[in-house]
């Protein structure tokens, strides 16, 4: 009995041994058709989500609203220099826990790519790198340099290590199932010629010389030797090949819509066109796709690069920047995302038949030895209908659109019909109030010597601050005769100003006499004005602003930022005289940084003076702070900063970013779905801020008294700032009584309706948000859009009253689409859709 009892654990311990063995022994590998995990090929759909762009305590709900969306896998980037702010000190910590936001992709049971890189673009400051790395001796970026080799292989091995010794590669049974190396080189490696080849296939072989047991990718690389596989970056991907007929087709960057810069539009991309371009990638036998953004998130700090790159990096992700759903992106990729699935069995076992099925409409047709059987109708004519006829059946495809039959039979999902909800957000008051607003100005006519130090001549800025600040000084001294004819009433001298800093403050004897601002397009600043000079020695303060040093273009690490001169004096009795070679005197930074007064302890030597006159004066370079207790709810918050004009704001010590309210210039004429998108296309906010809102994270905040700090660079009304909530204000639902994907030739072909699963309209408001009223509800044919709906020719009477009973008062409700549910048929024969606009409202409290 004993013996057999111990037998029973012995083979219980054997058993659960060898399924430890199985974990730890899983394999990643490729083929043509496929990324292979653990022998199967799979079809996989990948978002990214950067962990230092969100903070860990919205890591979690990110990550399961991307896998309730339909991923597979979350890509993201590792950022070097978060990671190794000087060298040899490495910080995992807050929202730079990389291991912490893995294992929370782990526990929801999805994939990683992690694209060490580590050179990343990513619109991130000195695109990924440490500003120290510029000055390690004989150093050259991302081409055959020692120094750069040595340094790019300490810091990937570091990274590598640091992932095995948590097991989070697939290899041990961890989520990471590929890994990049590098990021969009070959352009730069091709205009370096054999330097670029050497360094590329240098790096390579480094990464795959480490041994994580899963595959390496370069993006944008064409020459990427084995086992690399070379993927794709771009709006569209179908007329990518990999450089070997046994690598997978991957889609590293499927671009969900544009980064937005200050002074400039917001950028959207219509989901229509998105969904089109992925399943044109996946007929034409791509396998792996991800979208860039999944998650755009915030550059909290100074981590935007570019420069001039907005705080916002929303980028018209499926998941806004706060973390909430947008809609219908969301949702119509989510169907996109189902319907691939269904045709998985087929596309990993056959290459696509390709048939014309008009001057502009093929179908994709993949038939496994299986069995298996999906096809992919497509028609590529940006303005006209098709119908076509496939397999002795009728199809109408709509302009620029494709439909997806996961048995080549049944259509269940067209790119260009949106069935899901809409919602539309706002900004709105929360129950706070700023308060107890005090002021520092910076001493401009004063100067601490120890911080300051005079050279002959101008010099780079990033080679003083070493990007420890935003702001350099530049101070130097002209004499003015008493006898000079503009001190009499003649014109004032102009001073000139060049400079390749993004933005540029003149001050003569302490006072503002201009400013100056660059774009991405034109980084050189030329400032040109007259100056009110005295008699005797007069004082010229310039100061130089970053707003993100470079992330992209060949050795960007040499281009110059700050003011490089000329620096002239013009109208002067003597003529023009160059300040260039003079004596100047630098201060890197602002007296209220070295003072910290951005302190969350109070405890910075400031002697801050009660602000009762902010409004009136509104002075250029002057801090603000006010109090302020944290709103109830846990709807999303902002700051709104529209009535400031530029400089940075923290909360509680930790910045949010920088903040400029530049007006948007662009062409805001509208947009349609149809058509290849560029990002000069869709275009919103002309005449308005680029960015108005600053995202303040809840995780942030204590119940009472925070700090809200800011450095006002121009003048504004801080007085005028308020907190507000993001919510879903309405949302609206507009689904056919099938499936809308499902064509009209069942009921064409057959002459009566089959029997199909019937579908259902969701409405769901945001957090602490319940349905309040119904705006609008139709079964039936209405007309028009989100916000515009008007009853068609065919109207069911109950339509209010049926929804009214099942939503109002509710988050969430579900109404199914069929005639028994609202009574007799509006209009037999006719293919009817139920369209509902409902407003969102704050739930009643207890």
């Amino acid at each position: 009995m004993e013996t057999s009892s111990v037998s029973k654990w012995v083979l219980l311990f054997l058993l659960l041994l060898q399924m430890g063995v199985q974990k730890i022994q899983c394999t990643v590998t490729y083929d043509n058709k496929a990324i292979v995990i653990n022998g199967q090929r799979r079809i996989l759909i990948s978002g990214s989500i950067h962990y230092p762009r969100s903070t860990p305590e919205m890591w979690e709900d990110l990550i399961m609203k991307a896998k309730e969306g339909g991923l597979d896998v979350i890509e993201t980037y590792v950022f070097w220099n978060v990671h190794e702010p000087s060298p040899g000190n490495y910080n995992f910590e807050g929202r730079y826990d990389l291991v912490r936001f893995l294992k929370t992709v782990q526990k929801a049971g999805l994939y990683a790519h992690l694209r060490i890189g580590p050179y990343v673009c990513a619109e991130w400051n000195f695109g990924g790198f440490p500003v120290w790395l510029k000055y390690v001796p004989g150093i050259s970026f991302r081409t055959d340099n020692e120094p750069f080799k040595r340094a790019m292989k300490g810091f990937t091995e570091k990274i590598v290590n640091m992932m095995k010794s948590e097991k989070l590669f697939e290899s041990e049974g961890g989520p990471i199932i590929l890994s990049q190396i590098e990021n969009e080189y070959g352009s730069i490696g091709k205009a370096l010629g054999g330097a670029g080849y050497n360094y590329m296939t240098w790096a390579a072989k480094m990464a795959v010389g480490l041994g994580t047991g899963v595959p390496w990718v370069m993006c944008k690389q064409e020459d990427a030797p084995d086992p690399i596989i070379n993927t794709c970056n771009g709006f569209y991907c179908d007329a990518f090949s990999p450089n070997k007929p046994y690598k997978p087709t991957i889609w590293t960057e499927a671009w969900s819509g544009w980064f937005t810069e200050f002074g400039g539009p917001v950028h959207e991309r219509p989901v229509q066109d998105l969904a089109f371009g992925v399943a044109r990638f996946i007929q034409k036998g791509g396998s792996f796709f991800n979208y860039y953004m999944y998650h755009g998130g915030t550059n909290f700090g100074r981590s935007a690069g570019g420069p001039f790159i907005t705080t916002s990096y929303d980028y018209d992700a499926p998941l806004d920047e706060y973390g909430l759903i947008r809609q219908p992106k969301y949702g119509h990729l989510k169907e996109l995302h189902k319907a691939i699935k269904q045709c998985e069995p087929a596309l990993v076992s056959a290459d696509p038949t390709v048939t014309s099925l008009g001057n502009l409409q093929q179908a994709h047709v993949f038939s496994s030895e299986s069995g298996h059987c999906a096809a992919f109708l497509a028609n590529y004519n940006p303005n006209n209908a098709a119908k076509v006829m496939f397999n002795n059946m009728h199809y109408t495809l709509p302009p620029w659109s494709i439909s997806i039959l996961p048995d080549c039979t049944n259509v269940v999902f067209n790119t260009a019909k949106v069935g899901v909800q809409s919602t539309q957000m706002e900004m709105l008051p929360t129950n706070t109030d700023l308060f107890t607003w005090e002021t520092y100005n910076e001493d401009l006519t004063t100067a601490d010597d120890s911080s300051t130090f005079t050279v002959t001549g101008l010099l780079e800025q990033v080679n003083v601050t070493r990007d420890n600040s935003d702001y350099l000084w530049y101070s130097t001294n002209v004499e003015v005769s008493s006898s000079e004819s503009f001190l009499r009433g003649g014109e004032h001298p102009k001073l000139l100003v060049q400079s390749t800093g993004h933005a540029l403050h003149v001050f003569v004897n302490g006072e503002l006499s201009g400013s100056a601002f660059g774009t991405r397009e034109n980084r050189r600043i030329t400032y040109k004005e007259k100056v009110n000079l005295r008699p005797g020695n007069n004082k010229i303060s310039l100061l130089s602003v970053a707003m993100g040093l470079p992330n992209i273009g060949g050795h960007y690490e040499t281009w110059e930022t700050g003011v490089t001169g000329p620096v002239a004096l013009y109208g002067l009795d003597q003529g023009k005289q160059d300040l260039s070679w003079a004596k100047w005197t630098y201060q890197v930074g602002l007296k209220g940084e070295a003072m910290d007064v951005i302190s969350a302890n109070h405890m910075s030597s400031v002697a801050w003076l009660q602000g009762s006159l902010i409004a009136q004066k509104q002075q250029p370079l002057t801090w603000h702070k006010a109090s302020f207790n944290a709103p109830e709810g846990d709807e999303p918050l902002a700051l709104d900063m529209s009535s400031m004009g530029k400089g940075q704001v923290w909360i509680n010590g930790q910045s949010i970013g920088r903040y400029w309210t530049a007006y948007a210039t662009g062409n805001c004429q509208g947009c349609h779905y149809a058509g290849t998108y560029r990002p000069p296309k869709c275009q919103l906010g002309c005449g308005q801020p680029t960015q108005r809102w600053y995202h303040v994270p809840r995780s942030w905040l204590k119940p009472t008294d925070n700090s809200l700090v800011l450095f006002e660079e121009l003048g504004g009304d801080p007085t005028r700032i308020s907190l507000v909530k993001r919510s879903t204000t309405t949302v609206c639902a507009d689904m056919f009584e099938y499936h809308p994907n499902i064509k009209d030739w069942h009921i064409e072909s057959y002459g009566k309706t089959q029997e199909l699963h019937r579908p259902k309209v969701h409405l769901h408001c945001g957090p602490g948000l319940t349905i309040s009223a119904i705006k609008f509800a139709s079964f039936g044919t209405p007309l028009g859009t989100c916000g515009t709906f008007q009853q068609g020719t065919c109207h069911a009477p109950t339509s209010y009253d049926v929804i009214q009973k099942r939503c109002i008062g509710k988050e969430t409700c579900v109404v199914t689409i069929a005639n028994s549910n609202f009574g007799e048929d509006p209009c037999p024969n006719k293919l009817k859709r139920l369209t509902v606009e409902a407003v969102c409202a704050p739930s009643a409290r207890g």
